[in-house]
């Protein structure tokens, strides 16, 4: 199993380019099984998680093909993939695959609105708290889907004549139920008024995507999003947005070092809590022609109190990295997690490298220390075993950072990018 070593110590100098968004990319993927014709995704990231849904999609009937790989710098940088999915062959999702990935549950509603009816197992994915389906069931049967759960499937069927339009309100912001809703929702009869949506910008890359298709969404971006449903969808050629988990990283990763870096292909609208969290903390950020700038030189790191909130508030994908950003402040910190309840897991684990931190409740209490140790560390989840990584970017010695297998799932390429810029990073094959 591979493992990540680290010898911290090195400033970050150079430029980093920032891939597709792998949260926008799994729901522009399933969009695929909306429609017979092909959808052309550009700027598709290579990770397990993708690579672990085209297997899926594969599942369903999906053919999909590979090409137009940009080299830069030797690299992989970008890959077009082609989905064209003429005649859906199986309706389940079985337990073997969806339990590898929570978000290929989400294929349940293009299947319904386009079969009639799915068979999806229950989800697994990072064990960062329940992270419950109901508020996809619900909406499903506000659009008057049959749903039983039976063996660990969920079991839905839609009305003989289709799914049929209504007004959902989600009881709290979820960005999964919101694409499920949106995309089952375009294949509707009547109009959908889905209320307390998510804002995320993944989101509206979805809606604008099958907008493109020939959808009619309106409002994505803002709390209440309408689709009025169509008969059919076409193909299209969509571009995947920059990923903001993976600038925030980066961010940190140089707030956290020192140094000077270009974060290449990316947008800091897309960020903006995020990035004002990082400057609070001594870091400077500008938009530049390709990207965004991040420098820190000189004064040390600031504590700073962040809470986790949906979009556009501080990103709970970004808390662990920034847990880790405030290992090293000068002063004490605290971050408050909102969105799941278990997502505190690293705590342990940047405690072995010297970290001092404390929790009550969903409050972490970080007081910061003057330095850290390399030590060897284990990865939780996809978020908290970057975490790990920025805290050994600036321990002192050797980080081994094992189960990293949780960062091929979202993070492309992650040694090569930071070895460029001058850090330390190897993966070690056992």
């Amino acid at each position: 199993m591979d493992r990540i070593r680290i010898v911290g110590g090195n400033e970050l100098h150079g430029v980093i380019p920032i891939s597709g968004a792998k949260n926008a990319a799994l729901p522009l993927m399933i969009a695929s099984l909306l429609t017979d014709d092909t959808l052309t995704l550009e700027n598709v990231p290579h990770l397990a998680d993708v690579e672990q849904l085209i297997r899926i999609l594969g599942n369903h009937g999906a053919d999909i093909s590979v090409n137009g790989r940009r080299e830069r710098q030797g690299e992989s940088y970008a890959r077009t993939i082609h989905f064209t999915c003429r005649n859906i062959v199986d309706t389940t999702a079985p337990y073997e695959l969806v339990s590898k990935m929570r978000a290929s549950f989400w294929v349940i509603g293009p299947l319904l609105a386009r079969e009639g009816k799915a068979r999806v197992s229950l989800p697994g994915g990072c064990a960062i708290g329940t992270r419950p389906v109901d508020l996809f069931i619900e909406g499903l049967q506000a659009l008057s889907a049959n749903i039983e759960i039976d063996s660990g499937y969920v079991n839905a069927t839609a009305p003989a004549g289709g799914l049929i339009g209504a007004r959902y309100t989600f009881p709290k912001v979820s960005v999964g139920a919101t694409h499920v809703l949106m995309m089952a929702a375009t294949l509707a009869n009547g109009t959908t008024v889905l209320g307390n949506a998510a804002r995320e910008p993944e989101v509206v890359d979805l809606a604008n995507c099958l907008n493109a298709m020939g959808a009619k969404i309106t409002g994505q971006g803002t709390a209440t999003i309408t689709i009025e449903g169509v008969r059919s969808l076409s193909g299209a050629r969509h571009r995947v947005l920059p990923d903001r988990i993976e600038t925030g990283t980066y961010a940190m990763a140089v707030a956290m070092t020192g140094g000077d870096v270009i974060l290449e292909d990316t947008d800091m609208a897309l960020l903006d809590t995020a990035l004002e969290a990082i400057r609070r903390a001594g870091a400077e950020i500008t938009e530049t022609n390709s990207g965004i700038r991040v420098v820190r030189n000189g004064a040390g790191i600031k504590p700073v109190d962040i809470v986790t909130d949906p979009f556009p508030g501080f990103p709970t994908d970004l808390q662990a990295q920034f847990m880790g950003l405030m290992t090293m402040a000068k002063g004490t910190s605290h971050i408050t997690e909102t969105i799941f309840e278990n997502r505190f897991m690293h705590v342990q684990e940047l405690a072995r490298l010297g970290a001092k931190i404390s929790l009550s409740g969903q409050t972490a209490k970080i007081e910061g220390v003057s330095r850290l140790k390399g030590a060897p560390v284990m990865a939780t989840d996809l978020r908290a075993s970057v975490s790990l990584v920025i805290a050994g970017l600036a321990a002192e010695g050797e980080t081994m950072v094992s189960r990293v297998y949780h960062l091929d799932r979202g993070f492309e390429r992650l040694e090569e990018k930071l070895t460029r810029c001058g850090a330390h990073v190897e993966r070690v094959s056992d």
